[in-house]
């Protein structure tokens, strides 16, 4: 009991001290650098519930991305609907589209799984690029620029999308907590473990990974709508593009998928880090995706459960600790 206080009180200190950072360092490079690393940390903690908790590896989390970044604008831009609305509609799309390659997929297994879902969310792409009468094509989308206009999901400010995307990853981080100290946490985590005996204890394996896909489908797509309204544009190669697919994934393994802070971590550590190798190759193309590439081979070598296992290893309590908290809960 004394842990979970721990950590709740120590996610609180965190977000408060997040929340007053942008008054410390009103530097607009350094917002910046930190509203991409909220954004992928939502968007980790995001594809954590169906690809970590559940055990289930997606590849394909760019399409759901590209949806809610799609269907907001063309709403917004066509019919002026405030993308404050049309980021649910996108969600609800996104659903629609979970379902779909759920019910195609989720027979497979492992890499077979991955392959699936990749592939669903290059021909969403391909689909998106050749439909130049609807959604402009390859030449993407523009999002109609307002400036001042919060109730538009607008703002020249930095701090009002740095505020947005920090409120984004609470929310994210609540119903992942929330969702691993649930049944449905539960048999998800079951369903990782070993997927038969779960079938055997009576889980309802296909209506429980339905359940991770489409929860985790809607959130990726709000962070599209975020996204869209931050960059105010938009591209099938941008938002649809299978590098999305990867990093999401890949923030969240090396931190740790399956838990709460692991995605979190991910992000953190990786997005700086990027920024910096860009800066030491001078841009080179590329640089991101082998540092990604790189510190996977580590983690995965060392520690496969990520670096959050590593940091409980370092600095976890000692065995007399364990035994003293065991002793505890069994009294």
């Amino acid at each position: 009991m004394m842990n979970a206080t721990h950590a709740a009180l120590a996610g609180k200190l965190v977000l408060a001290a997040l929340a007053i950072f942008p008054l410390l360092y009103g530097d607009t490079h350094i917002l910046s650098i930190a509203i991409l690393t909220l954004l992928y940390a939502y968007l980790a903690l995001s594809w954590n519930i169906l690809g970590g908790i559940a055990g289930q590896l997606s590849l394909g989390h760019a399409a759901y991305f590209g949806i809610g970044a799609y269907t907001s604008t063309w709403l917004f831009s066509k019919l002026g609907l405030t993308p404050w609305i049309g980021m649910f509609v996108g969600a609800a799309f996104a659903i629609l589209a979970a379902i779909l390659i759920g019910a195609a997929s989720f027979r497979l297994r492992g890499a077979y799984y991955a392959l699936a879902t990749l592939a669903a969310s290059m021909v969403l792409k391909t689909l998106v690029e050749n439909a130049d009468t609807l959604l402009e094509g390859s030449r993407g989308m523009e999002v109609t620029l307002l400036r001042d206009a919060m109730l538009y999901f607008q703002h020249t400010s930095k701090v009002f999308y740095y505020l947005i995307a920090l409120a984004f990853v609470a929310i994210a981080a609540y119903i992942n907590h929330a969702i691993l100290r649930s049944r449905m946490g539960y048999y998800l985590t079951a369903i990782r473990n070993d997927q038969e005996a779960a079938e055997a204890l009576g889980v309802r394996v296909t209506r429980y990974k339905l359940y991770a896909a489409t929860l985790s489908a809607a959130l990726t797509a709000l962070g599209g709508t975020f996204y869209a309204q931050y960059v105010l544009f938009i591209s099938p190669d941008k938002v649809f593009g299978a590098n999305i697919s990867v990093i999401i994934a890949v923030l969240c393994i090396i931190g740790g998928r399956g838990t709460l802070w692991g995605p979190i971590l991910g992000a953190v550590l990786l997005l700086p880090a990027e920024e910096v190798a860009r800066a030491v190759t001078g841009g080179m193309v590329g640089a991101d995706m082998l540092l990604y590439g790189l510190l996977l081979m580590i983690v995965i070598r060392v520690q496969p459960q990520g670096v959050l296992a590593i940091l409980k290893r370092l600095f976890g309590a000692s065995p007399k600790q364990k035994n003293a908290t065991l002793a505890e809960a069994e009294q």
